[in-house]
Order: structure tokens, then sequence, then C-alpha cells
């Protein structure tokens, strides 16, 4: 399948626009302050390390364009799966800079109401700040998310981008709840590609399931999650690196692989839905080998060179595309069928 896909990395007025306010900042104390603010979203501490201006700068420069990239890569393939969603309004849960409402902007110029939510007064001033920059008018409201999610107004297209994880188990499902009650056409969340990551984005997918939701993406199918308890489904998005987002991270190399799991949920019933690749397919001589979820679930493809048109098509797989169902592709063989 393809669709018009957005690029993964920042927008060039956002990225300028961070670029600009690090002017008359010491790099090195910028980056003595993303390093200790990782350390502390690691250890489980959340944004309570970003106290002021230069913490929210050095948060968003070193960690905006990787969260973008994942947010753009899931977007991206809810687009391609409902190519008719076009949601006027947005709520952004645990916004932050704001990095998902940009990433949305991108993919939606449909959107028209910008609603964020956080807690983060610091981040909340650099979010309205960039918005401020690009003339897009948003209303950022700070406090518990819960709380104020309770008081929001439903919108067409909710997202949570990295900030269940930041969060109990028992306040998670009650976030999801609530976040599925004020979602009047899809809810996306986003979460790192880790196996943590993806137990809770399986947790939540199968209890809003269960309250009546669709899987729109990455997911063919709405039943269980056919993955045994050492695999998990998770995706990588290579994002490129500027200039101040090396010497922010450290880095030479002049690109990162963001890995990230995600859901998006319908309200409307969604179908029919292709495969999903969960891994870089294997490009042989003899034929080409990959891993799909399937509407009927787990199976191994294997595309025989034989069948011309099949193996090109196949060769042009990569990890994380919705493809066709290929039950009409010999040599396929069933690794496992959703209970």
């Amino acid at each position: 399948m393809t669709s018009r896909a957005i690029s993964p990395d920042l927008p060039a007025a956002l990225r300028a626009a961070l670029e600009a306010r690090l002017q008359g900042v010491s790099r090195n104390a910028a980056a003595e302050r993303a390093a200790a603010i990782s350390r502390t979203y690691r250890d489980g501490g959340g944004s309570t390390a970003i106290a002021g201006e230069i913490d929210a700068l050095a948060y968003a420069l070193a960690r905006m364009p990787a969260t973008y990239a994942a947010d753009i890569a899931s977007l991206n393939a809810l687009v391609e799966i409902r190519p008719d969603f076009a949601p006027a309004s947005l709520l952004d849960i645990g916004a932050g800079p704001g990095t998902a409402t940009w990433a949305a902007a991108e993919a939606f110029a449909s959107l028209k109401s910008f609603v964020l939510l956080d807690a983060n007064e610091a981040l909340r001033k650099l979010a309205l700040d960039l918005a401020g920059d690009h003339g897009r008018q948003i209303t950022y409201q700070r406090g518990e998310a819960r709380g104020l999610l309770a008081k929001a107004d439903a919108a067409d297209l909710v997202i949570a981008s990295y900030v269940i994880g930041e969060m109990g188990e028992a306040e998670r499902t009650a976030l999801a709840a609530l976040m599925w009650e004020k979602t009047r056409g899809t809810l996306l969340v986003v979460e790192p590609g880790t196996p943590a990551g993806y137990a809770r984005i399986i947790a939540l997918r199968q209890q809003l399931i269960a309250a009546g939701a669709h899987a729109a993406a990455p997911c063919p199918h709405d039943g269980l999650c056919p993955l045994t308890s050492r695999d998990w489904c998770h995706f990588t998005q290579r994002l490129q690196r500027s200039r101040a987002h090396k010497q922010l991270k450290g880095a030479e190399v002049p690109f990162e692989d963001e890995k990230f799991a995600y859901v998006a949920l319908s309200r409307a019933p969604v179908g029919p839905r292709p495969s999903r690749v969960l891994a870089q397919p294997a490009v042989g001589k003899a034929e080409v080998s990959a891993k799909l979820c399937t509407p009927a679930g787990l199976e191994m493809a294997r595309i025989p060179r034989r069948d011309k048109q099949a193996y090109a098509e196949a060769r042009r797989w990569r990890w994380g595309d919705a493809v066709m169902e290929q039950d009409a592709i010999p040599g396929r063989a069933g690794e496992g069928r959703d209970p």
C-alpha cells in the first residue's frame, strides 16, 4: 500500500525556531541538562527535572526530533489505513513542548482546533512560544492530565505520545478509559519501542477494544495480539540529526533510529485491513521472507523469485509497512493463528 507520507524530520520552521533560541546559550550547559533530564526520565521521574527555560529548550532539542519522528510514522500509518479521516479538532495529552501537535498538524490540514494538556509550566511556555512563531493558535492548559481531561471537550483526534509510561497501572487504566470517552474519531497512543512500552500499548488496546474500539493501525484485526511473550510489536523510524541535535546528544552519527510502539483506535469499524510487516524482510536470491501480522494471525510469508511480480513487490517491503493480504502467494508458511 502507498499513501502520501510526511517526512519524519522536524519541519524546517520548527527546527529553526528551536535553534534560534539556543543562540547565546552554552551548548555544553544545555547538553548537560539534556543528559540529566534523560536520566530522570529513565528513572521514572518524568518531566519533574524540567524546571526552567533552559531545561525545556535542552529537552526539546534533544528529544523532540525522535518523538516527532515516531509520532509522524504512526500518523502516516493511520492516514494510509484511514485516508478519509479528516479531523477538525485535536486533544494532545501530556503535550510537553507540543511535539504531537506539530506532527498532527503536518498530517492533517483539516485540523483547526488544538487543545494541549500538561503539568509542566516550562514546557507549556515553550510550546506556546513555538506555536506563536508559526502563527498557530493553540489552547494549552496546565495541570494533572486526568483532571484536565475530565473537563475537556471531546475531540476528533486524541493523542497521548510517550505519556502513559510515566503512570502506574491503575492510573493508566483510568486515563485510557477517559481518553476513549473524549475521542470522537480516533485515539493514537505512542510509547517507546521496548518490551515494557509494548506491554502498556497492548494492555490499553485490549481494554479499549473491549469498550468498543476498533484497531486501525498497526493491527490488521481486533483480536488478541498473536505474538508470544518473547516477542513484542515495535517499529523503527530513522531521522536525520541537525548540528544542534548532535551537539546536545553528544553524537557524531548524522542520524538516529527511534524505536517505538503504537496503536490507533477508531470509533468506526475499519476494514478490510492489510497485513503489517513486523520486521525487516530478508531478501534472498531465491525468495523474500517476511514476518507478517495478518487478519488471520501471525504468519511468515515466503515469496519465491519465480513469481516475478510478487517478488518485485515484496523486495520493496520495509519494516512497518502495510501490505496487501498474501493468501494468493505460494509458499506462505503459517506461524500461528489469532485466538
